[in-house]
């Protein structure tokens, strides 16, 4: 369990690849003790959401497939529906949007109303961002609000920051939608900042880096983003440090 925080923390900190290495340990840890419940858990807890996060498909579909086999021979009733949830996930980082949409809004729907469950507020924010991408909008923002609202109600705001995001991208196919969905950005900058999360500010600053540009905002763009880029000393094969390169060079050639 120590080292399934600490891989988590490390991520959040901007440490991607010591994070998956970590992950990688402590599953093959856990298989080796042959003890179902801890592999189950840090299958669930730390393995498929950090592969996720650093755009490791391959390695995800590989744990989201452990935990479904493991879940289906020991604990049926309580990780299923967790597993269907990365599964769902996964789908639609590989481009199914409403088809991961769907797996993932039926899997939360299974988990118990009254439970507490680390991953159910994340679960929400990628359920909304593949209905925002996919064009359900309204939707969409109907379930960022959910996850924000209970993200407040509950205190549980280690990634409001990321929820934060989330709601501007989808914002940004609305009414009014550039200066709302700059308002949402800065206000997940501001909490990443404060909460010391690399990984959600550059992914913010990657979303505002891009409007900025589509305004015409190229240097605004490149000297937000840069900076945030060169506190990174690994991970550059990572999903998100690949995005905010790619668009850097971009910029630098407008």
């Amino acid at each position: 369990m120590a080292h399934i925080t600490l891989a988590g923390i490390l991520w959040l900190q901007g440490f991607p690849d010591q994070a998956m290495r970590m992950t990688e340990g402590t599953v093959d840890d856990a298989a080796a003790i042959d003890h179902p419940i801890s592999l189950t858990y840090t299958l669930a807890q730390v393995a498929c959401p950090i592969a996720l996060y650093t755009g490791n498909l391959p390695a995800a579909e590989r744990f989201v497939k452990l935990l479904l086999d493991r879940a289906a021979r020991h604990t049926k009733d309580l990780w299923t529906p967790w597993g269907l949830c990365f599964r769902g996930v996964l789908l639609i980082k590989q481009g199914d949007l409403r088809g991961g949409a769907k797996v993932l809004e039926a899997a939360l729907g299974e988990l118990p109303d009254n439970a507490f469950h680390m991953r159910y507020i994340p679960f929400l924010g990628e359920l909304a961002d593949g209905l925002g991408h996919a064009g359900e909008t309204a939707k969409g923002l109907t379930v960022i609000d959910k996850a924000i609202n209970q993200s407040d109600r509950t205190e549980e705001r280690w990634c409001i920051a990321e929820l934060l995001r989330i709601k501007g991208a989808i914002a940004l196919t609305g009414h009014q939608a550039v200066v709302v969905a700059e308002e949402y950005f800065h206000a997940s900058l501001d909490w990443a900042r404060r909460q010391n999360v690399l990984a959600w500010e550059l992914r913010t600053a990657t979303s505002l880096a891009k409007l900025w540009n589509d305004q015409g905002r190229t240097g605004d763009a490149i000297e937000l983003l840069a900076p945030i880029y060169n506190r990174f000393t690994e991970g550059f094969e990572t999903a998100d440090l690949k995005t905010a390169r790619s668009l850097l060079n971009d910029l630098a050639r407008i």
